[in-house]
């Protein structure tokens, strides 16, 4: 074989996304561009999810980055397409392992800047603030900021040029002719950039399974003006602190409806601020504090709140528990849910209503009334982007696997042929010669355990495990020959005891002391193997007391 005859590697362009592929939440995605193996890389968002039921203790929960890390010097940079925590919200916790620049534009700048004050990063990370329709070379990409509509200023797409092609990567977003905080999708530049040619669509999953478009922004703004308008007590508003159009429009309703705006939340009042700062919140509009509830009359008292989730913490439901120091509803105030309660948040929220209507008050969701609009493109919405982009590939994105599966079909349908779904951890080709899976990187999930970002989720299974079964401590003392000196003493969390029973210290000191007599003298000075036979004792007998078998820790103490 001659050298001629030789394949020469190519130049390519690849994805890999370490989050929000096959979830909601947690976004962060790679783009890769080089010869195999010799990439250079950005990230694309970098982003959190809250936790769960299933992690207890945990505040937030990050991606693992390591791949990233790994690749160093190849990396060029992180690009946010706008400031909702699942596309953000990890930087403070992840950059100053990457260490790279930051480009976003003015209003996601400064949410970031806010949120990285509290971790003493703000003057740290090198944030450069981009225009949209304005072009950057980053690297061996050529990246356009496009403006589309969402639920919070300044959402971005990215078109991502290559020497291979180029691709559009959507963010989130949603058509709408008057978002109100923001012009609306930029049709006219998405319509050029796909007459010149675009070859890969990485696209938004969440409202893949609705047919049909949303409604507008404006339609929200209208019905709520009518709700404040008809009531006669005071009215309460949850919903998404970052959504500037919803408080716009929740402050002009009750503006007109002659209401002064109580705000109920330090994220609000963060948001706030920075929204008047870069000017989507006109200065003039006024806002007051809880500190001022107390003193307007029902009928002119209007309380946005944060906790729209039914987050523990939030306003809502300090509120609802009668546990705010400021503020208490009264029978027939109005509660409005301007928000759509996010997958897994159910029960939270849930609780939180039910609060609510036993205190006999008005409670109106997105259910009763169009009091909130997804900021997520239904298919309708997808039809429409397709027609502009004319994409030869089709990547689905930001969605479980059911959103992805829905937008997956509904593209082939629109004659896109060549579509796949990727996963968290996957390494896929897209150009010249894709879209096919090529390799696996490292990828999973980080917790945010208080001060401690936990690569290990042992402590949290037994937290869950402890939850659940609850525990019980068993200290005793034994002499250098193995005897046990005096009785043992024991503790328990969460067991169904009754303490003047004592048939469950019974239970425990009969295993121990089964224990010590069953095992000889000299086996008992192994004192590892003495402590997991007492374990196993402990737990064998208050399963068969019980019917369960708790967390059982066993303490020995050697008197010298």
């Amino acid at each position: 074989m001659t050298s001629t005859d030789k394949k020469i590697p190519k130049a390519e362009l690849v994805m890999a996304p370490l989050g929000g592929v096959g979830e909601i939440g947690m976004n962060c995605m790679m783009y890769g561009y080089g010869l195999p193996g010799d990439y250079s890389w950005i990230m694309v968002d970098l982003g959190l999810t809250f936790a769960g039921p299933r992690e207890p203790g945990v505040e937030v929960i990050v991606p693992d980055i390591s791949f990233a890390e790994n690749e160093g010097k190849n990396l060029k940079a992180i690009i946010l397409t706008h400031a909702h925590e699942d596309h953000y919200g990890a930087m403070p916790d992840l950059w100053e392992s990457l260490e790279v620049p930051v480009y976003t534009t003015p209003f996601t700048a400064a949410m970031l800047r806010a949120k990285l004050s509290r971790e003493g990063l703000e003057d740290i990370v090198p944030i450069r603030e981009v225009g949209t329709g304005k072009k950057y070379d980053i690297g061996p990409f050529e990246i356009e900021f496009i403006n589309m509509a969402h639920s919070i200023p300044e959402p971005m797409a990215l078109h991502i040029k290559t020497d291979v092609g180029s691709l559009f990567h959507t963010g989130d977003w949603k058509l709408d002719p008057d978002p109100i905080a923001g012009p609306p999708t930029d049709e006219a530049r998405i319509r050029a950039l796909g007459q010149e040619g675009i070859d890969v669509l990485v696209c938004d999953s969440t409202n893949a399974t609705r047919d049909g478009s949303s409604i507008s922004e404006v339609d929200v703004a209208k019905t709520l003006k009518e709700i404040v308008a008809s009531s006669d007590r005071r009215v309460f508003v949850t919903t998404f602190a970052s959504n500037v159009a919803r408080i716009k429009s929740i402050a002009e309703a009750a503006y007109e409806a002659g209401r002064y705006v109580v705000l109920a939340g330090r994220a609000l009042e963060r948001v706030v601020n920075i929204a008047k700062e870069t000017g989507y919140i006109p200065e003039d509009y006024s806002f007051l504090s809880d500190q001022d509830y107390q003193h307007l009359p029902a009928k002119e008292c209007l309380v946005l709140a944060t906790g729209s989730q039914g987050e523990g913490r939030a306003a809502m439901a300090r509120i609802a528990e009668g546990s705010h120091p400021k503020i208490k509803p009264t029978r027939d105030d109005t509660i409005i849910f301007s928000s759509r309660t996010i997958p897994g948040n159910e029960k939270s929220v849930g609780y939180i209503v039910n609060l609510l209507a036993a205190q006999g008050l008005n409670i109106i969701t997105e259910a009763e009334a169009p009091v909130h609009v997804t900021g997520h493109p239904r298919r309708g919405e997808l039809g429409e982007l397709y027609s502009w982009v004319k994409p030869d590939i089709l990547i689905p994105v930001h969605g479980e696997e059911r959103h992805l599966r829905c937008q997956q079909e509904f593209a082939k349908s629109q004659q896109i042929s060549k579509t796949l779904i990727v996963r968290n951890g996957s390494m896929a080709t897209l150009l010249p010669n894709g879209p096919k899976i090529i390799d696996e990187i490292p990828s999973g999930r980080l917790y945010r355990d208080g001060d401690f970002i936990l690569e290990d989720d042992s402590p949290i299974r037994a937290r869950r495990q402890i939850s659940n079964l609850g525990t019980v401590t068993v200290s005793l003392v034994v002499d250098n020959k193995g005897t046990m000196i005096g009785d043992p003493i024991w503790t328990e969390l969460g067991l169904p005891n009754d303490p003047e029973s004592h048939e469950l210290e019974d239970v425990i000191e009969s295993a121990v002391h089964s224990v010590f007599k069953s095992t000889p003298p000299k086996h008992r000075r192994e004192m590892g193997k003495l402590q997991e036979a007492l374990r196993r004792s402990v737990r064998a007998a208050i399963r068969d007391y019980w019917g369960k078998k708790p967390i059982v820790t066993i303490h020995i103490h050697q008197q010298k």
